[in-house]
């Protein structure tokens, strides 16, 4: 390993200008005016990859964006790792918020700025690099590899089991690791076991047909963002509780084991929260600020809008209102059944003369990975060769559906083996990259693949 490890240091810099260049391809799954660029993102993959000495790599089309596969088997007899990334990225808005420009990556106090430069394709580079390391030193992979990199994780994978099941047999592994999290602090190697589940609605209130002259008809007809915010305001009570019947029905309760563990993690609440920028903490009464983000449902509304937002005034009743509401999972909620539940109580929770209609966008699976397989010991090895440092069981807050999809399909542990940072801005204006994460992230995955080969198949 000393031949493989030297290498990923002497070419350090190249995989920094390598990844530079694939951010810039602004590859925004949910904007349709992307359409090419989400092709072209695909294809560049592709390309890099080709020049890695792999069996096979092909760009795989779907009925939405394009999928880029790759394996390589060299190593008869010893296990299979089937590495999952995504290549698209989040919309950039609001975009004067930008430091620099999203997509012209810069490099400022050690890190990449740019959107997609963590989230994630820094991630799904760190894995093409650990695999180069391994094929000009050693001329093969210690293991047999699989990478399938998707492109629409941001828009919630909507075509991925389909796919999954058309290639079945070609994504076969005895182990899934997915680089899509993030590390639990600066310099804390860390494993995460456990990832929130997704639903996401968007709900319209609709009133008179038309706008109408609030002199005229104020105080005599229903304002549809009056009820609109009277309706979101009652979905949950003054102790942060969803009241959503059935909500918390199938709701996982966290052991005292768990809760002991999440409490021993060196957690500094004020500099998380100095980190959102908020005033103060918030959220479900009776739970550590830990144990909410990672291991308790929410419900948001994520938007809202509704009659005149243009300069001056204007005195109108509007004709309809909006929001876009989303709730994060735990095991065992199923994102349709929650999406029922919130639908039929937002209706229930319109006044008379108003009509609601809700429109489900999608969802995800929570996942709560199986931590006494051995495997798990093996990747703590791996990052801890590495890091230098203990490696720590965290939970994460976000949602990946690939990770419930394939463990359902395969019944295989899915390693969730991230390389972020907690602040690092994923979803927000000035995304970042810690590149000595980065770095170490590379030496990681290569020891990943040789820890992997000491030990047999699933």
């Amino acid at each position: 390993m000393d031949d493989v490890s030297r290498y990923i240091d002497q070419h350090r810099a190249r995989f920094v200008d390598e990844l530079a260049t694939w951010v810039k391809i602004p590859a925004i799954s949910s904007d349709p005016s992307h359409v090419k660029d989400m092709a072209a993102n695909a294809e560049h993959l592709k390309n890099h990859l080709a020049a890695l000495g792999p069996d096979q790599v092909e760009v795989w089309p779907t009925k939405g964006h394009p999928a880029v596969f790759a394996e390589w088997n060299h190593a008869p007899g010893k296990p299979t790792l089937l590495v999952y990334g995504h290549h698209d990225v989040q919309p950039v808005d609001p975009l004067p918020e930008w430091i620099s420009p999203p997509f012209e990556p810069a490099i400022r106090e050690g890190r990449m700025w740019g959107r997609g430069v963590v989230d994630d394709k820094g991630q799904v580079m760190i894995h093409a690099n650990a695999i180069e390391a391994f094929v000009k030193t050693q001329k093969k992979l210690p293991i047999n590899l699989k990478l399938i990199v998707e492109g629409e994780e941001e828009i919630g994978s909507e075509n991925l089991d389909e796919l999954m099941r058309a290639n079945a047999s070609r994504l076969a592994a005895d182990f899934v690791c997915v680089s899509d999290t993030a590390m639990f602090g600066r310099g804390i190697p860390s494993l995460c076991v456990g990832l929130r589940g997704l639903m996401y609605l968007e709900v319209t209130v609709s009133g008179p047909k038309g706008d109408l002259h609030s002199g005229s008809f104020g105080g005599g007809v229903a304002n549809p963002v009056n009820v609109l915010a009277k309706m979101i305001a009652k979905l949950h009570d003054d102790d942060g509780k969803v009241t959503v019947p059935g909500f918390y029905d199938k709701v996982a309760i966290l052991t005292a084991a768990e809760r002991k563990e999440i409490a021993s993690l060196p957690f500094d609440e004020k500099e998380w929260l100095a980190s959102t920028g908020s005033p103060a903490i918030s959220g479900e009464k009776g739970f550590s600020t830990l144990e909410r983000v990672w291991a308790r449902p929410t419900l948001d509304c994520n938007g809202i809008w509704g009659g005149f937002q243009g300069e001056g005034a204007k005195t109108i009743i509007p004709a309809r209102a909006s929001a876009k509401i989303s709730c994060r999972l735990v095991p065992h909620q199923e994102p349709e059944e929650i999406q029922q539940l919130v639908a039929s109580y937002l209706k229930k929770l319109a006044p008379p003369g108003v009509t609601v209609r809700v429109e489900y966008m999608h969802g995800g699976r929570p996942y709560l990975a199986p931590t006494d397989h051995p495997v798990f010991e093996v990747a703590k090895r791996a990052f801890t060769r590495a890091f230098g440092k203990p490696t720590v069981f965290i939970r994460e807050g976000g949602s990946i559906p690939f990770v419930r999809t394939i463990a359902d399909a395969t019944g295989k542990p899915c390693l969730l083996m991230g390389f972020g940072q907690p602040d690092e801005n994923a979803h927000a204006p000035n995304e970042w990259l810690d590149l000595e994460n980065f770095h170490l992230g590379i030496k990681s995955a290569a020891f990943l693949y040789d820890e992997l080969s000491r030990i047999g198949k699933s």
